[in-house]
């Protein structure tokens, strides 16, 4: 295949990019005003499945930037045609805080140990240091503001580099990765400590951050496959995706679906074999009352069949192959978020129409940022001295 040079073109958005951002919009607010009247109906409920939908989609957006760092770091052509998707979900994160801000007046509904009761268990007040509701605000906002801060920096740079074509920003943007891989790993790990483990404070795990490393990987590789599949039925990418890159991404989703699997087993079965009252709680809840069968749900189609399919070096360079196990593993990323979140409030197991609308409304907003943002700019990073080279190789794989 003969490619063209960077400055023949200016791998500018298709018009269907313009589309998705109209869709996602349409989806969002309408099932955003379903979620005001669940509100008005069921406060509790609203506050949980709103904490879902948020916890879901921010996890999309906070597995992008780890991976453009990542690939910052390591090279590689598989990083050049994700680069601009990669930006664009990562830079969605300040509608995410906005969006976010609700479950601030839902923090005394969320979490048991905001409500007055709490001062009476000894347990949660050697906790009240840490989980109390002002500093648990505090850091919201500083979680925020370092994920935010961090995607506009290494943005910012690659952007300059479409510019300037400064050969030493590719080192720029290394240096600014390295540090900021281990600061992101610290700040996430942290959020989902408040966000979601202190759903219920008696329990802890100390690798329960890093089960989210895995799950957050999984949602942004799916997404980059679904998003480029879609992408190439239109030029720029038409002509730049190559089933290399395909394979390389399926290959990293695999990976990501292991360390998913690894952290989840290990949890489980490090607290299994201590068998220990306070530990074995947070399983009970999640693994009896039918929770039971969403847990085997996630082991059979969160883990087993994508890992068998994945296995397949043919099916990961067919586009249309690939996209079904990315979106079947989207809606996975969902059931696991429900099953880590609703038990913590409901015994039995228990399905509300909250659970669907909220990730709707959240996904739908998200979907038309993230089109907004990747329409602004080239879809390739045009200045990248590795472009030519990651492209310009055999155009296969789409069916």
């Amino acid at each position: 295949m003969t490619v063209a040079s960077p400055d023949s073109t200016s791998y500018a958005a298709p018009a269907a990019v313009g589309r998705l951002q109209t869709a996602g919009l349409v989806v969002g607010v309408v099932a955003a005003a379903a979620c005001v009247a669940g509100y008005l109906t069921d406060a509790d409920q609203f506050f949980l499945s709103w904490l879902l939908g948020c916890t879901l989609w921010l996890g999309l957006s906070l597995g992008a930037l780890a991976v453009a760092m990542i690939h910052h770091l390591t090279g590689g052509a598989w990083g050049i045609p994700a680069r601009r998707i990669l930006e664009a979900a990562a830079g969605v994160l300040p509608l995410l805080l906005v969006l976010s801000l609700p479950l601030l007046a839902g923090i005394p509904s969320l979490y048991p140990w905001a409500r007055p009761e709490a001062a009476g268990d000894a347990n949660l007040a050697h906790k009240a240091a840490y989980l109390n509701e002002p500093f648990f605000v505090l850091r919201f906002f500083v979680y925020f503001a370092l994920w935010i801060g961090l995607a506009w920096w290494v943005r910012r740079l690659s952007l300059a580099q479409d510019r300037t074509g400064d050969p030493k920003l590719v080192h720029a943007m290394a240096r600014v990765s390295a540090p900021g891989l281990v600061l992101w790993a610290f700040v996430t790990t942290f959020a989902y400590f408040d966000w979601l483990m202190s759903l219920q404070p008696h329990w802890f795990s100390t690798i329960y951050g890093v089960y989210f490393f895995g799950g957050a990987g999984i949602s942004t590789m799916a997404f980059l496959a679904l998003a480029a599949v879609y992408l190439a039925r239109w030029e720029p990418m038409r002509s730049v995706l190559a089933a290399r890159h395909l394979h390389d991404w399926g290959k990293l989703l695999f990976a990501f679906i292991m360390l998913w699997a690894y952290f989840a087993f290990s949890q489980f079965l490090i607290i299994w074999a201590g068998n220990l009252p306070e530990e074995i709680e947070w399983y009970l809840h999640r693994t009896e009352h039918g929770w039971g069968v969403i847990a085997m749900l996630l082991v059979l189609f969160h883990f087993a069949v994508p890992f068998a399919l994945l296995l397949s070096r043919n099916l990961k360079k067919r586009s249309v192959q690939l996209a079904w196990v990315a979106a079947f593993l989207l809606v996975m990323r969902w059931l696991d978020n429900l099953w880590q979140i609703a038990p913590s409030h409901h015994r039995e197991l228990t399905l509300h129409w909250l659970d669907v609308a909220a990730p709707l409304a959240v996904g739908g907003l998200w979907l038309a940022a993230f089109a907004w943002l990747l329409k602004r700019h080239p879809l390739l990073p045009i200045h990248d001295p590795h472009l030519l080279d990651s492209i310009g190789e055999e155009h296969s794989g789409h069916d």
